[in-house]
């Protein structure tokens, strides 16, 4: 038996989405588990496999609606990722008829997120996700050295190039880097992403943000996500540079602000008081499909 999915993005932020709870079709599934790191890295092949940005496994949950589970293209586990949960959440509104309510509560690495559902025709269009309360300090995000302060604008060198940063963790750890040249983000993303990454100051390693902030206060962002490279979208990253363009006094919050990323747009509210974040844009469902993961190419350690 093949194993079913259904490809998701949001921003293009893509996913393989299986849903693994009991009684749902990919439950009965009995080949190499999706949730195996290798099983990961063959399905995100984007030459040899489905391809994605990660593979996003929906789980049952004591505590919510269902848990969602982050696994980047690399195989590894990130705590939380803002464009799946809206991408978890459409699917489980659309699909299961016990899900057809107006908010869910999904589980994640960061805690239990409440996603407000905007529904037309039966499916969903756009997805607002209650993100909770940034973390701000030394020790939640984490970096390294620890301790209680905030990290704001820390310099990070590389290649011989100094940047300043500022560290905000939304359940998963990020570095933002406000620059004055829109035109340049992409470039800085590719070069410098990777280097910032794996830097010893993140003990979990860390996406990065590459940032500039327009006249009207909307925001350009682009991101090297943990685990993934560079994503058309992240939303994570999005809520992390808004509360960074706060902490930097960049910009006032308490305003909705538009995040700006190579896929498109996120709308971003963070209180004043750091105290909560919203994040809201759209997920769409790109097809279905069946795999058996030992039959790629690329997944001769399936079969060993």
């Amino acid at each position: 038996m093949a194993l079913p999915f259904t490809k998701v993005e949001g921003l293009g932020n893509d996913f393989v989405l299986v849903d693994l709870r009991p009684g749902r079709p990919a439950a009965a599934y009995a080949g190499p588990s999706p949730e195996d790191p290798a099983v990961v890295r063959a399905i995100c092949d984007r030459r040899f496999g489905v391809g994605g940005d990660g593979v996003l496994a929906i789980l049952p949950s004591q505590v919510g609606d269902a848990r969602m589970r982050v696994l980047n293209a690399d195989g590894s586990e990130a705590e939380m990722c803002g464009n799946g949960i809206r991408c978890v959440a459409k699917l489980l509104h659309d699909t299961d008829p016990a899900m057809r309510r107006p908010t869910l509560r999904i589980e994640t690495g960061a805690g239990v997120l409440e996603c407000a559902l905007d529904v037309e025709a039966g499916r969903v269009r756009t997805v607002a996700v209650e993100m909770g309360r940034p973390r701000l300090t030394r020790a939640e995000i984490p970096i390294r050295p620890g301790g209680g302060g905030r990290v704001l604008r820390e310099s990070i060198a590389a290649r011989g190039r100094t940047f300043q940063f500022t560290a905000v963790s939304m359940g998963n750890p990020h570095a933002v880097i406000f620059l004055e040249d829109a035109g340049s983000l992409r470039t800085l993303a590719e070069e410098f992403g990777p280097l910032f990454e794996t830097a010893e100051r993140f003990p979990n390693r860390t996406n990065v943000e590459f940032a500039h902030v327009r006249p009207d206060g909307e925001i350009d962002v682009v991101v090297w996500e943990r685990g993934s490279g560079i994503t058309m979208a992240c939303g994570t990253g999005a809520c992390a540079t808004v509360v960074a363009a706060g902490l930097e006094e960049r910009l006032p919050l308490g305003v909705e602000r538009l995040v700006h990323l190579p896929g498109g747009t996120l709308s971003i509210l963070v209180d004043q008081a750091y105290a909560s974040v919203r994040m809201c844009g759209p997920a769409e469902v790109a097809f279905e499909g069946f795999i058996d993961p030992r039959r790629l190419p690329n997944s001769g350690e399936l079969r060993r």
